[in-house]
C-alpha cells in the first residue's frame, strides 16, 4: 500500500488553556493505527482583524459543528494534502472570518492532520511542514517575556512585554540565558520592594508596580549582568518591547499612566526608547490601523536589520494585511500565530509573502497557552527567525524543551 495512509476517524474533546479557559483539543485515528493530539491556544491581547476563535456558544459549539461538517469529509481523506484539507476546513465554515467553527477548532484539526502526516512517514512535524526538508534547521532567536504588563497582568505597567531576544550556539544556552534573566529581574524586583507579594502574568512574567521606562531600565541592567557573566560562550541576550499598542490608543491618542501622546509623539516616544536602550525588537509599537506611521517608525530604527519592528495585531497573520504592510514598507518583521488565521497553510501563505519581500518572521505563543510542543516545530519548518514561547511555565517549556530535542536528535 503506498502513500502515508488516510484519517479513519476524527474527533474533538474541551481541554483547558494555561488560564484554566476552555479551549479545544482534535484526535486523528489513521487507517495504520497513527493516532495523534494537537490542541489550540487562545489570546487575551486579539487583534480586531484576526479570525473568531469559537462560535457563537463558545467551544461545545465548535465541536458539534466539527463533528457535523467536518467528520464526514475528512474520513477516509488521504494524509500529505495540508492544501486541500485546510480548504476542506474553510469550505466546512463558509465565512471568511471561521465564525462558524471558530480559528482554534480549525487550527487544532490542521496541526493533527500534519502531525498525523509526519508520523505517518516517520518524520518530525517540521520537516514534514518545510519546503527544503533536506535542508538541516537553522534555529532560531528565542524570544521571551520577562515583565508582564497591559492586558497580560494586574497592576504592571502599560507596555505589555518586556522581552529577552536570546541567540547562542547551543539553543540550550539560549533557553538558560532567558531563565537568568528572568531570575535576576525577580531578585531585583525584591530587592526594590521587599514587602510585595511579587505575582507573573498570563505568559510568566513578573508583574510589579513600576513606570514603563523603569520597568525597561531593569530589564536592559539585567541583561547586561547576566551576558556580563559570561554564562555560555557566543551568548547575546538583547531587551525588546512588545507594546500592544493598541489596547490603550484612545480617540486617535496612546493613553499611558504616565502621559498621553498623539500618534507623533507615540512615533517619537518609541524611537527614542529604541535608541537610547539598544532595543533589539519592537512589537505593535503603533495602532494595529496605522500602516503609515509603522512605515515611518521602521524607516528610523529598523534599516539593517538594527530592530526588528514585528506587526502582530497590525497583520493578524493574515497575507492580505501582510501584502498591504509590504506595499507601504511597514515593518521588516511578521509575527506569525496559527489561530489568528485559522491554518497551517494561511499561516504557510503569510511566510511566503514575507520571504519575497525579505522580511523576517517570528513564529508566537498565545497568552493562554496548551501544554503542546507543535509550535516549536514552526520556526524550522518556516525558517522563521525567532520563536516567542515565554520564558517560565509548563505551557511554555513544553515548546522550549522541544527545541532542545530536535536540536539533539541523535541523543
Amino acid at each position: 500500500m503506498s502513500g502515508p495512509g488516510r484519517i479513519q476517524s476524527l474527533k474533538a474533546r474541551s481541554i483547558f488553556d494555561s488560564r484554566g479557559r476552555p479551549t479545544v483539543e482534535v484526535e486523528v485515528l489513521t487507517d495504520r493505527g497513527v493516532r495523534v493530539r494537537a490542541a489550540s491556544p487562545s489570546g487575551a491581547s486579539r487583534g480586531a482583524h484576526e479570525v473568531v476563535a469559537f462560535p457563537e456558544g463558545g467551544v461545545g459549539q465548535g465541536i458539534e459543528r466539527l463533528k457535523e461538517k467536518v467528520r464526514p469529509e475528512a474520513t477516509g481523506f488521504p494524509l500529505g494534502e495540508q492544501e486541500r484539507f485546510d480548504a476542506l476546513l474553510h469550505a466546512a465554515d463558509g465565512t471568511p472570518e471561521l465564525s462558524f467553527l471558530g480559528g482554534n477548532v480549525t487550527t487544532a484539526c490542521s496541526v493533527a492532520y500534519a502531525r498525523a502526516g509526519a508520523q505517518a512517514l516517520d518524520l518530525p512535524l517540521w520537516r514534514a511542514l518545510s519546503d527544503h526538508p533536506e535542508e538541516p534547521p537553522v534555529f532560531p532567536a528565542l524570544v521571551g517575556n520577562v515583565m508582564n504588563g497591559g492586558v497580560h497582568a494586574i497592576g504592571g505597567p502599560d507596555i505589555q512585554e518586556f522581552i529577552v531576544v536570546a541567540e547562542a550556539p547551543e539553543v540550550s544556552w539560549a533557553i538558560e540565558g532567558m531563565s537568568e534573566v528572568h531570575r535576576l529581574v525577580g531578585a531585583r524586583l525584591r530587592e526594590r520592594f521587599p514587602r510585595l507579594a511579587l505575582g507573573r502574568g498570563d505568559e510568566g512574567g513578573w508583574v510589579a508596580p513600576l513606570g514603563n521606562v523603569d520597568a525597561l531600565e531593569l530589564l536592559v541592567e539585567c541583561c547586561r549582568v547576566t551576558e556580563e557573566r559570561g554564562l555560555r560562550p557566543g551568548l547575546s541576550l538583547r531587551p525588546g518591547l512588545d507594546f500592544a499598542a493598541s489596547e490603550f490608543y484612545r480617540d486617535g491618542r496612546y493613553v499611558y499612566k504616565e502621559q498621553t501622546l498623539d500618534p507623533d509623539g507615540q512615533r517619537g516616544f518609541v524611537e527614542g526608547l529604541t535608541q537610547r536602550y539598544g532595543l533589539a525588537y519592537v512589537e505593535d509599537p503603533l495602532d494595529q490601523e496605522d500602516f503609515e506611521g509603522f512605515a515611518r517608525l521602521t524607516a528610523k530604527v529598523g534599516g539593517g536589520g538594527r530592530t526588528w519592528v514585528v506587526g502582530d495585531d497590525l497583520y493578524t497573520t493574515d497575507v492580505r494585511r501582510v501584502s498591504r504592510g509590504v506595499g507601504a514598507g511597514s515593518s521588516n518583521a511578521v509575527l506569525l500565530k496559527v489561530n489568528q488565521i485559522g491554518t497551517l497553510s494561511d499561516t504557510r501563505d503569510v511566510v511566503r509573502a514575507a520571504e519575497r519581500a525579505g522580511w523576517w518572521t517570528v513564529c508566537s505563543h498565545r497568552s493562554g497557552e496548551v501544554p503542546d510542543d507543535w509550535l516549536a516545530h514552526l520556526p524550522l519548518a518556516f525558517g522563521s527567525r525567532g520563536l516567542k514561547t515565554g520564558v517560565l511555565g509548563g505551557e511554555r517549556v513544553a515548546k522550549l524543551n522541544e527545541l532542545v530535542r530536535l536540536r539533539t536528535p541523535e541523543n
